[in-house]
């Protein structure tokens, strides 16, 4: 491959100056919906609105949007951004097959390898901010509905005084290679036939990078591995998530699935992989995560050039 698969993975743009230190500002919303000069993302159930040119509609502030979920997502290019987020979806959901420039309001899923770098950030942390809002109304102490200050980034409890923060639950993601460079690929019992991808798993708590990639992969296919190494991370928003990518050398190969989560577990050669994917057999993932730059990382080639006969 010309370039490493993971130097340009979706939602990881670092380029947004998220302007921490303005949240605290309780002027700072109201500030910024009277200047015409903000830019808003407008997000409807989890969706956000195209322009023609299949680039993310940033528009002025409208009043509607004081009606809002209004979130500070900080500066692009020197411009203030808002998220004004609705939870209702306009029409019905949008297919991927569709033309994209044919609906009003896309997911990021749909859109996240087409749009430029810095709009997906933005619709990222949009989306992400906004599902923890969704599921976190109520204070985990007492029960009382909570508010939203700092622009959006914290809930406060007004019976307790509590604050509280937007969290991100960390997963590690991990391509499992043996002593001849086979991939380990498997797939989840809720997948369906051919769909194979790397293994992953959440990180526990009092638990290092490293020993959620070995406790993962030993849980899902009795593989014991070592020589792990963090390699790229990535933000998940779906709905709250931080991949973790990294590599480990397994030193067994003798697998076993864990019967509630892994439906099957296969070891491939490059070739193996290229002909299964070839042949149709195997369904070769989406550019969008990690999981598919891993695999892609492994390969030599981009996944999106492989086709079946």
């Amino acid at each position: 491959m010309d370039h490493d698969p993971l130097s340009d993975l979706p939602m990881s743009h670092s380029a947004i100056d998220r302007d921490a230190a303005s949240r605290a500002d309780p002027e700072l919303l109201d500030r910024l919906l009277a200047d015409p000069a903000t830019s808003v993302v407008e997000l409807r159930g989890g969706r956000a609105s195209l322009r023609p040119d299949d680039v993310l509609l940033r528009r002025p502030p409208e009043p509607a949007d004081a009606d809002s979920l209004l979130l500070y997502l900080g500066r692009l290019d020197g411009v203030a951004h808002l998220a004004a987020c609705h939870p209702q979806t306009p029409g019905p959901p949008v297919d991927r097959e569709e033309r994209l420039d044919a609906a009003p309001f896309v997911t990021l899923r749909d859109v996240a390898t087409d749009l430029p770098a810095q709009e997906t950030v933005l619709f990222a942390t949009a989306l992400g901010l906004s599902n923890w809002h969704a599921r976190h109304g109520y204070c985990p102490r007492c029960g009382q509905e909570t508010e939203v200050v700092e622009a959006g980034w914290v809930r406060r409890c007004p019976h307790d005084g509590s604050e509280h923060y937007p969290r991100t639950d960390p997963a590690v993601i991990m391509a499992v290679t043996d002593a001849s460079d086979r991939l380990l690929l498997a797939r989840n019992i809720g997948w369906p036939e051919g769909r194979f991808s790397v293994l992953a798993g959440f990180v526990e708590p009092g638990e290092t990078i490293a020993g959620a990639v070995a406790r993962e992969v030993f849980e899902e296919t009795s593989v014991e591995v070592d020589d792990i190494e963090f390699v790229a991370d990535q933000p998940w928003p779906f709905p709250a998530s931080l991949m973790l990518g990294c590599t480990a050398r397994a030193t067994t190969s003798d697998l076993v699935c864990q019967p509630d989560e892994i439906a099957e577990a296969r070891w491939f050669t490059r070739e193996e992989f290229r002909t299964e994917v070839a042949a149709g057999r195997v369904k070769a993932a989406g550019r969008l995560s990690i999981a598919a730059r891993l695999v892609e990382r492994w390969l030599g080639e981009r996944l999106d050039g492989l086709r079946p006969r």
